[in-house]
């Protein structure tokens, strides 16, 4: 991420949607708009979603997945490769057990089928805010990211709590406690914990899109 790029005010979750239908977009916008928890950006063109991103990533991501000569999957393909981390949830008027399929197997946190109920948003951007530990404060957001990364990492490898602790000459509790967020790991376990994973701090941090 560059030293330009922002990030939303605390206690608020930033929420970009791309779709191409301009009644949609404005729907949405005023809809959530009026929550009072929430920012709201809105773009037609996939373009214009990442060169935003690029300043401020967002929070979440309301994707159509039907648009004119660029598809869904692209698109999932280029936010999830900028930004392994982000949630996407995929919003279409053409629903089916095939391409539900399809887009989750792309790592998408959920699916929504045009047309859908106040509650059915509400619940699924609740439930995203939940596992993605959205809304709260820069300190605890980067304990969270960075201790989900550094799991997953962990579980990439097949790796147990103690085997990472054997790589790293940490303890089990102490590597616990990084990966539930509950605490940040200090210089030196840091650097320990990337020299376990072969990888430059840099990389593991630049890959939570802190």
């Amino acid at each position: 991420m560059s030293e330009e790029t922002t990030i939303a005010a605390a206690g608020t979750v930033d929420i970009a949607v791309l779709d191409d239908d301009l009644d949609f977009r404005n729907y949405i916008e005023d809809l959530l708009g009026d929550e009072g928890s929430f920012t709201v950006r809105t773009f037609a063109q996939p373009q214009d979603l990442f060169a935003s991103a690029e300043t401020q990533v967002p929070d979440i991501v309301l994707l159509d997945m039907k648009m004119g000569t660029i598809s869904g999957e692209e698109v999932i393909e280029h936010l999830l490769t900028r930004w392994p981390e982000l949630c996407i949830i995929i919003i279409t008027g053409y629903p089916s057990l095939e391409s539900m399929r399809a887009t989750f197997k792309l790592r998408v946190f959920d699916y929504l089928a045009k047309p859908f109920s106040l509650a059915q948003l509400r619940q699924t951007l609740a439930n995203a805010i939940e596992q993605f530990s959205l809304g709260k404060a820069p300190q605890d957001r980067l304990r969270e990211r960075l201790g989900h990364r550094i799991k997953l990492l962990r579980v990439e490898r097949s790796w147990s709590l103690k085997d990472l602790a054997a790589a790293t000459k940490l303890s089990v509790s102490q590597i616990s406690s990084i990966e539930r967020g509950a605490n940040l790991p200090s210089i030196e376990s840091l650097l320990a914990i990337c020299h376990a994973f072969h990888r430059k701090p840099s990389e593991i941090l630049s890959s939570i899109d802190f």
